[in-house]
């Protein structure tokens, strides 16, 4: 029987599954990851001592920096989900959490290390935590889970500089145009975590989705995407009403997986809204197995790599 790691010691989402939420590969889709994040983070903040930390009258709340996930086991249709916490680090200003969702028989399904800062809801400034919340920081603090360290993702590599222009001039593909929504919006009027991978995750068979059923077409497969690592920098935070495209390359192709970078940027100003790298697969439907494109499709995607970094 196998043995999953203890828990992390602060209790965060739970629930389960809707089919809605599942993409075309019959999983839950990455954005409804990133929602249930967005979930564990505000009860994160709880834990933290920060009082009503997500609606628009505190005092202070937590805002996203930098987000590393992995994707470990799917979660399909009425798959029962919980996630716990816990504080990695620390600083004056700022900290790194560990929210780790799993499976009901332990086994985990995606675990977010986040870094954020501790802001006023005004001009959100950084300040520092409060007494109570460095006590409770302390209580709380975890070593990282071996499930959560990154793989394939150097989490040294500084942000890139991100612009719209440099997107059109390393050659990247505009796969998206979106709209911000007030529903989109958080307490404070800004654009949700989850909807920034939303955008992503809407725009990305208009870059791969031809390639994909090429390549599948050899073996007869049902092709249907998956990430399975990813680091997301958040800049910027649009309101209801900003504008989003999606500009996004191949970086790297390897035997099973692609390495993709997308931009989100603001095509008025062409300033960055956020980055994502994300290493993904294409795996077959009918038997959820990861497929290994032949050389020649490997060899066309190749052509489209282009110079970008998170």
């Amino acid at each position: 029987m196998t043995t999953h790691p203890a828990p992390l010691p602060a209790p965060l989402y739970q629930g389960s599954v809707n089919t809605w939420e599942c993409d075309d590969g019959g999983h839950l889709n990455v954005r409804f990851h990133l929602e249930r994040a967005m979930v564990g983070l505000a009860h994160m903040a709880a834990a933290l001592e920060i009082p009503r930390a997500m609606t628009a009258p505190a005092g202070s709340t937590l805002i996203l920096r930098e987000a590393h996930v992995r994707f470990l086991k799917e979660a399909r249709p009425g798959a029962s989900l919980s996630m716990h916490g816990g504080v990695a680090k620390i600083g004056d200003e700022d900290a790194t959490l560990c929210l780790d969702m799993r499976h009901g028989d332990g086994a985990p399904s995606s675990c977010f290390t986040v870094k954020v800062a501790h802001v006023e809801t005004r001009g959100f400034r950084a300040f520092p935590w409060s007494e109570r919340s460095r006590a409770a920081a302390k209580r709380l603090h975890v070593s990282l889970p071996t499930h959560a360290k990154p793989r394939s993702i150097d989490l040294a590599q500084e942000p890139a500089e991100i612009s719209r222009a440099s997107a059109i001039e390393r050659g990247a593909t505009r796969i998206g145009g979106a709209l911000v929504t007030p529903d989109q919006c958080d307490a404070f009027g800004r654009l949700r975590g989850e909807h920034f991978v939303g955008r992503i995750s809407d725009s990305v068979p208009n870059l791969l989705s031809q390639w994909r059923h090429a390549a599948a077409s050899e073996t007869g497969a049902a092709p249907a995407g998956a990430v399975v690592e990813a680091r997301i920098v958040f800049r910027r935070f649009p309101r209801a009403g900003d504008l989003i495209e999606v500009h996004s390359g191949i970086v790297e192709v390897g035997d099973k997986t692609l390495r993709l970078v997308h931009w989100l940027v603001d095509p008025e100003t062409g300033k960055g809204w956020a980055s994502m790298e994300a290493v993904a697969l294409t795996f077959d439907t009918a038997t959820r197995k990861a497929l290994a494109p032949s050389a020649e499709a490997r060899a066309r995607v190749a052509n489209l790599i282009v110079p970008m970094a998170v």
